[in-house]
C-alpha cells in the first residue's frame, strides 16, 4: 500500500513541478527577461517547493515498502 500511495504522490509531484516550472519558464522568456526572476518565484515558488517535496516523499515511500515488502 505504501509503494502505491508513494507512486501516485510521485507522479503528482512530478506534474506539479513540472507545470510550474514551465510557467517559471515564461515569466524568464518575457520582455524583462531576468528582472522577472522575484515575481516568479513569487507566485510560482512555492508550488514548485510542494511538487518536489511531493516527489522526495513519494520516493521515500517506495523505498520504504520496497524494504518492508522483502524483509524476511
Amino acid at each position: 500500500m505504501k509503494e502505491l500511495f508513494g507512486g501516485c504522490l510521485l507522479a503528482v509531484g512530478i506534474l506539479v513541478a513540472g507545470a510550474t516550472g514551465l510557467c517559471m519558464s515564461m515569466f524568464f522568456s518575457g520582455p524583462n527577461g531576468w528582472k522577472s526572476l522575484a515575481q516568479a518565484f513569487n507566485f510560482l515558488g512555492v508550488p514548485f517547493l510542494i511538487g518536489i517535496g511531493m516527489v522526495v516523499g513519494g520516493a521515500a515511500l517506495i523505498r520504504s515498502g520496497r524494504q518492508d515488502r522483502y524483509r524476511k
